[in-house]
């Protein structure tokens, strides 16, 4: 596992090298907030995206290619592992977003393996973040080669690191360790576990999260299905990890509405294009919305 003793500090600086040079296009937003389930989501609401969306005419215009092969330089952070880099997130929402993705191409709905959480176990124990992956274009992925991504904690100044915490923490800590439960007060098929990534060495902790996933993927009924030797998913799904715990929610649909969810929906964070999708996402309710791009109980 490569050494990133810095990833930190090197996220800091290369996050002010690709403003200066133009690499980095964030999304200018504005943050309000939305009561609803006994959770205070955020919602980002744009300002301004011309500037992106002339960015995706012109690549569409263009003969389809992989963005991360080669990946931009002005956006590389860090080598994370022998087959994953961290790579700033071109057109950022949250500051200092993250993208771990793999040095060759692997496709998006290949299941994670343990290469995989071994980079994100190196991120998360220098960067106490949300980590997370959208399993699929209905799940919100918008790029087929295989990425995780990583913002820093807390999403929100108010309330908990992860706002969806105030659901999450009713789970009782004696549950123990990466037993699987389902959490009080959520109305859509999901399995979640507890874990520690600080408490093993980085090797341990990647394994240990692998093991995870895959219960969690089993409980939640994501079956793994075989795609020319390579275990694919069965099913769109969304996953966050945090140092302290992982959780994972089947998807049914990709929006709402015109509102588009990602996995960052599910950890209590919206993004909506204008003003307009704020009020619908208000008169719904966020909580509806995720019910909505899922699956209830049972099914």
């Amino acid at each position: 596992m490569a050494a990133t003793a810095g990833l930190r500090a090197a996220l800091e600086r290369q996050t002010v090298l690709a403003l200066e040079r133009g690499a980095l296009l964030p999304i200018e937003t504005a943050l309000t907030h939305i009561e609803d389930g006994g959770v205070r989501f955020g919602v980002r609401v744009a300002a301004n995206l011309v500037r992106k969306d002339a960015a995706l005419r012109t690549l569409d215009a263009q003969p389809p290619r992989d963005p991360f092969l080669p990946y931009e330089a002005g956006l590389f952070v860090a080598d994370l592992s022998p087959t994953h880099v961290a790579l700033l997130n071109k057109f950022n929402v949250i500051d200092r977003h993250l993208l771990i993705v793999t040095r060759r191409f692997e496709p998006q709905e290949a299941l994670l393996d343990v290469a995989d959480f071994a980079a994100l176990a190196v991120a998360l124990r220098e960067i106490d973040g949300l980590g997370f992956y959208n399993g699929g274009t209905v799940a919100g992925a918008s790029q087929p080669h295989k990425h995780l991504q990583m913002v820093p904690l807390p999403l929100d100044e108010r309330g908990p690191p992860v706002p969806m915490e105030a659901l999450l923490d009713r789970v009782p800590a004696a549950e123990g360790k990466r037993a699987v439960v389902v959490v009080p007060g959520l109305n859509f098929r999901h399995a979640f576990a507890r874990l520690d990534l600080l408490a093993d060495s980085a090797d341990e902790a990647a394994r240990a999260a692998h093991a995870c996933y895959r219960a969690l993927l089993d409980a939640a009924g994501v079956k793994a299905i075989d795609v020319e030797g390579v275990a694919h998913q069965g099913a769109p799904y969304n996953l966050l990890v945090t140092r302290r715990w992982m959780w994972l929610v089947p998807r049914s649909r990709e929006r709402i509405d015109g509102i588009s969810v990602n996995t960052l929906g599910f950890a209590g964070s919206f993004f909506v294009r204008d003003t307009t999708q704020l009020h619908t996402l208000a008169q719904i309710g966020p909580m509806k919305a995720l019910e909505h791009v899922s699956f209830t109980p049972g099914t």
